[in-house]
């Protein structure tokens, strides 16, 4: 009897470094120790005052859908940081909260971008951009960016992108993955005019935000309210698994994602939300957290040079991403023989550049300081 066949759309990427784990973890089930330096997530625990709230609140014993677009309490939250800590001052009513980051693209990537439009997105950048578009119908238009930039997309690039064949939206990053470049207030600034002139849309990423060691991130919205902003509780506020996060969007876009929201996820869990309203009470906790990140970042500027492993400007987030070429032009296989004989589990290239990341890998300096030490020991040692 013949099977149905698939939609086309289950032949989206693998995110490779979710397979690096789940074989790194395999590894671990099986005895081996392994060093994980593969993945963009905190070590340290979620903060204490967020553990707390949510506790309460199961305690309580009602766990409700809350309104598609979040919890008032929440936005309000977020939108008084903002004030605070970037003095923009942003309308509660214009954040939407969603599934973590990712649920954020979808949701913003739906409301903008018809099946066939194009998006300008930096290369190398996280591979989820690319993927999930793919799924979505919608083309990816990688645009390189190169040493003469610090390998920050820049509004020239955008423009060059857009003569050749027309854009209907860009992408940007910053502090960005997989290298940690964070691009200044200048070019974000030139980057949301360019878009404005060309009639494109405007999504920046901005869920490293608070994770900067060499200047200070900008948001788009200090030069456009029509940028579309993601962020989310996972990278700075410790809190991957909660999966919250949101979008700060123009007044119009509203109520087309509440729309969406209702529909293809009803509400963010509760508990993750009402977890979140307290992480803005721990900011001295997770900074304590970052100066681990800073000192783990401190170790690997000085280590990897030295080992031959040579990164790019590392700026912001938590990573090293770094030119192989003098050992291997093949990250992938690299990174395998990294995770087998060496037991490091780092990620290749090839996730964040299909056309150049042959000859990077990228390593994560997420996690405590003595994974960073052991990871350093044994590069040094499988490098020879």
């Amino acid at each position: 009897m013949p099977q149905p066949p698939l939609s086309h759309r289950s032949e989206i990427a693998a995110f490779i470094a979710m397979d690096v784990l789940r074989e790194a973890r395999d590894l671990a089930r099986a005895g081996r120790d392994i060093v994980h330096l593969e993945l963009g997530e905190p070590g340290a625990p979620s903060p204490a005052p967020v553990r707390e709230a949510a506790r309460r609140a199961l305690e309580a014993g009602r766990v409700p859908y809350t309104e598609a677009l979040g919890l008032p309490a929440l936005r309000a939250a977020i939108a008084a940081d903002y004030r605070a800590r970037a003095g923009l001052d942003l309308p509660a009513d214009r954040i939407v909260m969603t599934t973590g980051s990712s649920g954020g693209f979808v949701l913003a990537f739906l409301a903008i971008l018809e099946s066939g439009g194009r998006i300008g997105i930096p290369a190398p950048g996280y591979p989820a951009y690319r993927n999930i578009l793919q799924a979505l119908g919608i083309e990816a238009v990688e645009i390189p960016t190169g040493p003469e930039t610090r390998f920050a997309l820049s509004a020239a690039a955008i423009r060059a992108a857009h003569a050749e064949t027309p854009l209907d939206a860009v992408l940007v990053m910053s502090p960005a993955n997989p290298t940690g470049v964070l691009t200044p207030a200048a070019g974000i600034a030139a980057i949301a005019e360019t878009c404005r002139d060309l009639g494109l849309w405007l999504v920046s990423d901005e869920i490293y935000h608070g994770l900067t060691y060499a200047g200070e991130a900008t948001s788009a919205l200090a030069f456009s309210d029509e940028a579309i902003i993601v962020n989310s509780f996972s990278k700075y506020f410790c809190m991957t698994g909660w999966r919250v996060g949101w979008l700060v969007v123009p007044e119009r876009l509203v109520r087309p994602l509440e729309r969406l929201a209702q529909n293809l996820a009803i509400s963010v869990p509760y508990l993750s939300q009402v977890a979140a309203i307290a992480a803005f009470d721990a900011i001295a906790e997770l900074e304590a957290v970052k100066q681990g990140y800073a000192r783990n970042r401190a170790r690997l500027m000085e280590a990897l040079p030295a080992l031959g492993l040579n990164p790019l400007p590392m700026d912001g987030a938590f990573y090293a991403y770094c030119d192989i070429g003098r050992f291997s032009n093949d990250s992938m296989a690299f990174s395998k023989k990294a995770l087998h004989e060496a037991g490091i589990a780092i990620t290749p290239g090839l996730d964040f550049d299909p056309n150049e990341g042959h000859r990077f890998v990228r390593l994560s300096y997420a996690g405590s300081e003595a994974d960073i030490a052991e990871g350093i020991r044994r590069l040094k040692a499988w490098l020879g």
